[in-house]
């Protein structure tokens, strides 16, 4: 009653409104929701230019509702820096950097000696005789960030080993600039001696292994022991990223030095999993952009501007940048005797510069080393190489796809004959439980069941109670058994086999994923779940959690009319991966099932030339014969510059789309990537299909493994 009497006291309202803490977190999340998207769709520049720029307009410098030390900006942006470097440690591929790891760290050297070389000459040019202002310039130089990463991802080329030694250099040049700057900060803050320097590196080898090997052997131990519960493994990744940090501020050390540690040491714990997914996307809602807009208000317009009139320095920043991180991938083409195509592709993933960069920049301009003009510069610097890096990526990395060789993998069994399952007669799996959607599902279900010459298995899920006499739990056996007996009878007139199953369970996704296993299912044909938005990105949905926990591939199906009716069939191809082949023998089970007539849809880039086309063309055309398909696909390839939208257009005319399941990334910026089976979720008007694959075991049981052997 008292805060109520203060707000309605002498002061306005509005006044009184504007100077509590809650007012610039809303504000921030208006900023966060829109303010990125703006800039993405109509001006065409990447979120967090938007970012950036919305911190100087809300600044000092501009209408000064935000202000560095105010609640809320005073620890949010301090989470966002922490966040920033532990989602670059745990956004590297362990695995890969395994497979490569003498020429990574070859590499990792050339590409961060050379820039801090080149970097803090530039340094001693413009701050003569400021050699630790210099050495720290360099050390910006010394790093990168993976920004392209989903480009190559997408290409498939991601096996090719330029870009895996550039992966795993990413280790090297990360640890060795943190350290660097975390040498300068030590030094200007005085009172430094050659054995004050001892100790702390002595204490930063100590503090390192103890991160790197405990924190990695706790986690997995952690997550052997918590099974399921995805909520205490969360916090534990937090506790780990946060005690990284404070231990490496104790030790005297930046406390993003530790985060990117921490990052590394729970990579291998946390795997390609949920937790993974739950833990970038917290970060990359909230706590990564609130460091961006901060990062904003420290942009001084007036010292902005005079830095570029006085061009010099950005343009010696910029400059010394690129050619140094040309020169380091070029060292490696002749040790190796990469081609140029993987030099050029080396280089422009080294180029980027987002995550360490900008957080070892703040460091050393709040620290008092680094002036306004480099801080200008550097985020100069961040815009022209996110920008050229990407570019570049995207020409170069498609000509590491040698024409010479073909793009087919080896031979690939049918799915629902691999493993397991070839001992046992192939069964789909139906959840049931919307009666307005289990028609469709049951029939498109009889049509694989009965071209594979197997059996249904329709199965309901009563969610478990403490006591099993409740009247809940009777309420869902009943309708259960009414579901149920639905299928059953619908089966039969489909002349499939149907062998109902009714279980207990905690979790409707556990239920049917655990399910699917003890009944050795080939496939499970799902119905397209309604939650969506925020609520299903933080906590998931049972789809979700069926697409990771499954043994077997997933249909997810959104069904407008039965599947006896589909005549024509859309698989868009993008690259002849093994996965793509699983897509095109399920589609063509489902085709002979029916009679349905295929068409392969792959998207090509306008500038793309003919010799290209008609190889594309050829090999397609190689994997459809080798497939021994009943009918023959016809095959189209399409130069557009949008694949979304060429995907549209051909669909009009298609009665179903089949599309493949592709988890979403996200920048070692934190910042989400829009991928196209996204966009086309929500965009295509005829029946869709979403074929989820099930996680490499590699993922999934490497974990549990490598705890085990510890």
């Amino acid at each position: 009653m008292e805060r109520l009497l203060h707000l309605f006291a002498a002061a306005p309202a509005a006044e009184s409104i504007t100077k509590e803490p809650i007012v610039p977190f809303l504000i921030l999340l208006l900023v966060i929701l829109f303010v990125p998207l703006l800039f993405e769709r109509f001006l065409k520049v990447p979120g967090l230019v938007g970012l950036l720029a919305a911190g100087v307009v809300l600044g000092p410098q501009g209408l000064r509702v935000l202000e560095r030390g105010a609640p809320p900006m005073d620890l949010l942006p301090e989470i966002g820096l922490v966040y920033l470097m532990f989602v670059a440690g745990l956004e590297i591929d362990m695995e890969q950097f395994r497979q490569t790891r003498n020429r990574s760290l070859t590499f990792g050297s050339f590409t961060f000696l050379v820039p801090l070389i080149m970097g803090t000459v530039v340094g001693l040019i413009f701050f003569p005789g400021k050699w630790n202002t210099s050495i720290l310039i360099g050390s910006l130089f010394a790093s990168h960030t993976l920004l392209a990463y989903p480009i190559v991802s997408r290409l498939g080329v991601v096996k090719n080993e330029a870009v895996t030694v550039t992966i795993g250099a990413t280790i090297f040049t990360d640890i060795g600039a943190l350290l660097v700057l975390a040498i300068c900060v030590a030094i200007h803050q005085g009172d430094f001696s050659a054995t004050r320097l001892a100790t702390l590196i002595g204490s930063l080898v100590i503090y390192s292994v103890v991160v790197l090997f405990g924190f990695d052997r706790a986690g997995k131990e952690f997550f052997k022991r918590s099974g399921d519960d995805q909520g205490n493994q969360f916090l534990f990744v937090l506790l780990a990223v946060f005690l990284a940090a404070v231990g490496a501020q104790l030790i005297g050390v930046e406390k993003i030095v530790g985060a990117f540690l921490a990052g590394l040491a729970v990579n291998d714990a946390v795997g390609e999993g949920p937790v993974k997914e739950k833990v970038l996307f917290v970060g990359s809602v909230l706590f990564i952009p609130i460091f961006f807009v901060s990062l904003g208000l420290l942009i001084d317009i007036p010292a902005f501007i005079a830095s570029i009139n006085s061009i010099t320095l950005t343009l010696a920043i910029v400059t010394g940048l690129i050619v140094s991180k040309f020169l380091a991938a070029y060292f490696a083409k002749l040790i190796y005797r990469y081609k140029w195509n993987e030099m050029l592709t080396m280089w422009s993933l080294s180029v980027p510069q987002v995550g360490a960069t900008l957080a070892a920049t703040l460091v050393g301009y709040e620290a008092g080393l680094l002036t306004k003009e480099v801080l200008n510069s550097v985020i100069v610097l961040l815009l022209v190489t996110a920008t050229l890096g990407p570019l570049v990526t995207s020409r170069v990395a498609p000509t590491l796809i040698d024409a010479s060789q073909e793009l087919e993998p080896e031979p690939v069994s049918p799915y629902w004959s691999t493993g397991e399952t070839a001992t046992h007669p192939f069964g789909v799996l139906v959840p049931v439980y919307n009666p307005k959607t289990e028609q469709y599902l049951i029939e498109m279900a009889a049509l694989l069941a009965r071209q594979a010459q197997g059996r249904i298995l329709p199965l309901a899920i009563a969610k478990a109670t403490a006591h099993m006499d409740a009247p809940q739990l009777e309420a869902a056996f009943k309708r259960g058994d009414t579901l149920l007996e639905n299928a059953t009878n619908l089966s039969r007139e489909l002349g499939v086999e149907a062998e109902p199953l009714l279980r207990i369970d905690d979790a409707i996704a556990q239920g049917i994923s655990r399910a699917a296993k003890e009944q050795h299912a080939s496939l499970i044909v799902m119905g397209w779940g309604q939650r969506t938005g925020l609520r299903a990105r933080l906590f998931g949905n049972v789809i979700d959690s069926v697409l990771w926990a499954a043994h077997c591939p997933v249909a997810v199906s959104r069904l407008l009319k039965s599947p006896k009716e589909f005549r024509q069939i859309l698989v868009p191809v993008e690259n002849i991966t093994p996965q793509a082949v699983s897509v095109l023998r399920f589609v063509s089970l489902l085709a002979a099932a029916n009679g349905a007539h295929i068409v392969l849809l792959h998207i090509c880039d306008r500038n793309t030339t003919p010799g290209r086309v008609a190889w594309i063309r050829s090999q397609l055309s190689l994997l459809v014969d080798k497939l021994a398909l009943p009918d023959h696909p016809e095959i189209r390839i399409k130069p557009h510059p949008n694949v979304t939208q060429a995907i549209l257009e051909v669909a009009k005319d298609c009665d179903l789309v089949v599309i493949r399941s592709t988890r979403r990334r996200t920048s070692a910026g934190g910042l989400t990537i829009a991928d196209t089976t996204t966009q086309l979720i929500g965009a295509i008007a005829c029946s869709l299909i979403m074929l989820g694959e099930p996680q490499p075991a590699s993922f999934s049981a490497s974990s549990e493994q490598q705890a085990v052997r510890g």
